[in-house]
């Protein structure tokens, strides 16, 4: 069977990486062709004049961004923080994406057997992202399959509220409804697809937390002794940069980042998505604000820290899916909304022995889930 797979495999970051790579190889290993289909960017919904001065600012930028990568000459004119991000974002395009199978030549439409939409926040259609906007093909719309499912999709902080007010709720509705089967990986995107379609949804966790790794991650001489911060850049507070370097001071470790620069770190490391997982294996902890930073601690059974931010309208929140995959792995304490709780939570330990047989069921489930859905009666 050839199948599809239309995610967010273009956006530069190892978490985009790592979910379209486990997911392509949990479908190879079923004994399937798999191929990625690109979607088309569209114009996002604004609900006020301000968040489209925003989405024109942002859009600006990426401009300013993909100049300045296809003209590389220029990096050393920028500051050690954005030239970091534009060396990640072409090295990402020229080394990472290959590993895919994907080239530079967009994928659009792709006549395939089955399509599979997810995972990542492919629902998350009210972000104002230039790369993303409100694409309705990530919703399955004119698609080229005999058959449409989704595995593990996201509404990410796109709430039921929000799709209603922007008025786009039937719309979806009206796409969701064309899916063979639905699968979604949060209580939030669930709640979303139940209430706009009348059907409950498959609950899967991101295949990050599925596929096995180990024979991907290298063996790397690594100097011990550090702690990992793993976060878009300029994200923490000065509040939290000085708790996190008083518990690294205290601990006498190093603070190492990689993905996303950060100031206050002594050490940013460049790497491939697979080295990135040696050297959080080998770290003493992880603090990370991130969904894939937290699945990236837990595979490799790392003591860690998420630190859950609200979600509001316009700005980045990561509060749905974070409580969420805490809650299911029974490790919600390590989840702090303040770093009043941080040397508490990273102090805490973990039974990774009942997070396994978590991971164990969820894998079976994954893996019923797709060889009942890849087959077209």
């Amino acid at each position: 069977m050839k199948v599809g797979i239309l995610s967010m495999q273009r956006i530069v970051n190892y978490g985009s990486f790592m979910q379209s790579y486990a997911l392509k190889r949990i479908i190879e290993s079923l004994g399937h062709e798999v191929e990625f289909v690109d979607y088309k960017v569209e114009p996002p919904i604004f609900l006020t004049d301000k968040d489209k001065k925003n989405y024109e600012r942002f859009k600006f930028k990426n401009y300013i961004t993909d100049f300045i990568v296809k003209y590389n000459g220029l990096f050393f004119l920028l500051p050690k923080g954005k030239r970091k991000t534009l060396e990640l974002i072409k090295k990402y395009n020229e080394e990472f994406l290959p590993l895919l199978g994907i080239s530079k030549i967009r994928n659009y439409n792709s006549k395939v057997d089955i399509l599979v939409i997810g995972s990542d926040e492919v629902f998350n259609c009210l972000q104002n992202n230039p790369r993303v906007g409100y694409s309705k093909e990530l919703f399955g719309l004119n698609n080229n399959a005999k058959k449409l499912i989704s595995y593990a999709a996201s509404f990410g902080n796109t709430t039921l509220k929000r799709l209603k007010e922007c008025g786009i709720a039937n719309d979806v509705s009206d796409m969701l409804l064309k899916f063979d089967c639905i699968s979604v990986r949060d209580s939030n995107s669930g709640m979303i697809v139940t209430e706009l379609t009348g059907k409950e949804p498959n609950y899967n966790f991101d295949p990050v937390l599925i596929y096995d790794f180990s024979k991907e991650i290298p063996n790397i001489n690594i100097n011990s002794d550090y702690i990992v911060i793993y976060a878009y850049t300029g994200r923490f507070s000065d509040e939290e940069k000085s708790a996190i370097k008083k518990f690294a001071e205290k601990k006498k470790k190093r603070l190492v980042c990689f993905g996303g620069y950060q100031d206050f770190c002594d050490e940013y490391i460049d790497l491939s998505p697979f080295e990135l997982l040696s050297y959080i294996k080998n770290a003493d902890c992880v603090v990370t604000d991130t969904f894939h930073g937290t699945i990236f601690s837990i595979i490799n059974h790392k003591p860690f820290v998420s630190v859950i931010r609200k979600s509001l309208y316009g700005t980045y929140g990561n509060q749905e899916k974070m409580t969420d995959l805490l809650q299911r792995l029974g490790l919600i304490n390590k989840g702090i909304y303040g770093t009043n709780e941080l040397v508490r939570a990273l102090e805490e330990p973990i039974n990774y022995n009942e997070v396994e047989k978590i991971r164990k069921k969820e894998i079976e489930k994954t893996i019923n889930y797709l060889k009942n859905n890849l087959i077209i009666e």
